[in-house]
Parts: C-alpha cells; sequence; structure tokens
C-alpha cells in the first residue's frame, strides 16, 4: 500500500475566510461526510475522496455523531482514514462534529440536554479516535430543553478539552440571538453558525444573516447544492432512481418537478455564460454573502470534489446576473421546506 503525502501546492488555490472576529480561517470549501462515508461505501473510495480534497487546500471536514449509514460509522471511518494516512497533518485541519438528532434509543440519545451532548461527543472522539474537535455544534435546537442547559453543556466541552469551539447548526435568528447572548456571558468560543442554504432555500437572508451580521459572526452552508439538484443530474429530466421518488424531499415532490426542473435549467443558462457548471454557479453565489465563511460541498468520487472547487476561480457577480438569477427564482412557486 502506498503511503499517502499531501501534494505540496495544497495552499496556493484554497481560499480561506475569516470567521467573523476570531483568528480562525475556513476554506471557503468545506467536505461534508453526511453521505457516501458510512458503513455501505467502499473504504478505497473514501479515502480517494478526502485525499483529493485536502490535497486541494481543503481543511474544513464535516461530520455528525448519526452521519452514516449506519449511524456513527462516518466518524469511525473518518478516524480509521485520519490515522493511517492524515495522523501528520492533524494540525493543519479543522474537523467539527455535532450532535441533537437521534443517536442511540432511550430518552438520552437525541436532542440538547446536557447528558446527551457530553455523552454524544465521548462517543465521537472514541469513534474518530480524535483527542478533541476543533468545534462541536448542536445540530439543532431542542424545544423541551432550556437553551442556557444546551450552551452550558457546550461550555463545558471547552473547558474540559474536548473541543476547542462550539457552534450551532439549524438555528434561526431569534434563537441564534438568544443562545449567542449565554455564550457572550459564559466567554464560550462560539464562533460558528450552520444552516440550511442555496439557491432554491433563502430563508435565512430575512431572519438569520442579519443577525449574524450584527453579531459578526460567520456561517457555513450545508445542503449548498440542494441534495444534488444544483448540479447537471436534472438538467434533461429526472432519473428513474432520482431522489425525485421520494415524498419527503419537498423541492422534487412531483406536484412542483416541472416547475423546478425549468428554475434549473434557467439557472444554467445563467452559469453556462458565466462559463461555469451550474454547481459552482450555485457555491459561487452562496459564498457573495458576506457572512458565509464556507460552503460544504458532498462527493461521490474525487472528480467532484475537483470540479467543486473550481466554482472559486469565479467568485464575483455582476449586478446584472444577479438580478438575473432573483427574477429566475422568483417563479419558482414557494416551497414547503418544512416537509424536509
Amino acid at each position: 500500500m502506498m503511503i499517502y503525502q499531501a501534494a505540496s501546492q495544497r495552499y496556493e488555490r484554497m481560499v480561506y475566510r475569516s470567521l467573523g472576529t476570531s483568528g480562525v480561517k475556513l476554506s471557503a470549501i468545506g467536505l461534508g461526510l453526511w453521505n457516501n462515508f458510512g458503513s455501505v461505501d467502499a473504504n478505497d473510495r473514501q479515502a480517494a475522496i478526502i485525499h483529493q480534497a485536502f490535497d486541494l487546500g481543503i481543511t474544513y471536514f464535516d461530520l455528525a455523531n448519526n452521519y452514516g449509514p449506519e449511524p456513527g460509522s462516518a466518524e469511525t471511518n473518518f478516524g480509521r482514514i485520519l490515522a493511517r494516512d492524515l495522523h501528520a497533518y492533524r494540525d493543519e485541519l479543522f474537523i467539527a462534529s455535532k450532535a441533537g438528532y437521534v443517536m442511540w434509543p432511550g430518552p438520552y440519545g437525541n436532542w440538547g440536554s446536557r447528558k446527551s451532548l457530553i455523552a454524544s461527543a465521548d462517543q465521537s472522539l472514541r469513534r474518530t479516535g480524535l483527542d478533541y474537535f476543533d468545534v462541536f455544534y448542536t445540530h439543532r435546537p431542542d424545544p423541551q430543553t432550556d437553551p442556557e442547559e444546551t450552551a452550558l453543556a457546550l461550555d463545558q466541552l471547552v473547558r474540559s478539552g474536548k473541543t476547542l469551539y462550539v457552534g450551532l447548526s439549524n438555528y434561526n435568528g431569534e434563537q441564534t440571538r438568544q443562545m449567542a447572548q449565554i455564550f457572550r456571558e459564559l466567554r464560550t468560543p462560539y464562533i460558528i453558525n450552520q444552516p440550511r442554504y442555496n439557491l432554491l432555500n433563502r430563508q435565512i437572508e430575512t431572519d438569520l444573516l442579519p443577525e449574524l451580521a450584527n453579531q459578526h459572526q460567520a456561517a457555513v452552508s450545508f445542503s449548498s447544492l440542494c441534495q444534488g439538484l444544483l448540479t447537471d443530474k436534472y438538467l434533461h429530466g429526472v432519473p428513474a432512481d432520482s431522489r425525485a421518488n421520494k415524498a419527503t424531499i419537498p423541492f422534487l415532490h412531483p406536484v412542483q418537478v416541472d416547475q423546478t426542473l425549468q428554475t434549473i435549467q434557467a439557472l444554467n443558462q445563467v452559469a453556462q455564460r458565466r462559463h461555469q457548471s451550474l454547481a459552482q454557479m450555485a457555491l459561487a453565489w452562496n459564498l457573495r454573502q458576506p457572512t458565509m465563511a464556507s460552503v460544504l460541498i458532498g462527493a461521490s468520487r474525487p472528480e467532484q470534489v475537483v470540479a467543486n472547487v473550481q466554482a472559486l476561480d469565479h467568485l464575483d457577480f455582476t449586478p446584472a446576473e444577479l438580478t438575473e438569477i432573483d427574477t429566475i427564482l422568483d417563479r419558482q412557486a414557494p416551497i414547503d421546506w418544512s416537509a424536509k
């Protein structure tokens, strides 16, 4: 087996953006391990994707306790690759994990109590083999737990050396404001917010992003390519095995497929004039936001990572391009994102 050695020029092309007023900078493209890194996925391919990402200067790797399938297997697989191939580069990586969705049976394997968050962080550290995470998120707000308890649990993880920083994911503007106030009082190093954001889901523009701007905080977006919809996969129709057949994916629900396809085809025409793929334009569009430090991509093969990083070659938009994109999106019927 060949020993992995990172590309010597890995930092020359990547863009790095500051996380608010903190001293941390993230690669403008981050690799999400939500899909394709579980127990059902080929280990060699997982390693090839991670190697390719780091070789291109991606330093932000995003995990969660329940990523798989099976839940937890993405952390285990990443930890194995890290120990075998990337151990010497640990201090060059910014590794995140999260807790807050269902992970194990019973009342403590879910949501945001101190019991759940601390137990989950301990399990995640064991699975990855890490001494600490660079950032640990609460994955979603818990309506039945006092926000102060969740904040205190994250603060304890920092003070016990299990994470350097903390973050929020899936929090709206008001929830973020409330948590940020508690973190300030505790002097907890809260530095990042991770919302769902893409061309077809702009809800955070009127709520969360203004709040983050007021706080001088930064975001990293997930579902940046709308789970594959903002790629070339759907430009010529809906593949038989696509997510359009799953009613739980609202933007591909059968009643909206035709209109959604027209929308992405129109967006693709804008991308072509920019000499970009639709995916590259979608990533660049997310990064146009001043508060957006990084965008997460998923990948099932290394070539996708290479193509997505090329979005950084053309991040600027003209006012006319932004107006045209807004006009295209305004024609799209409202989507019920609560059905996600």
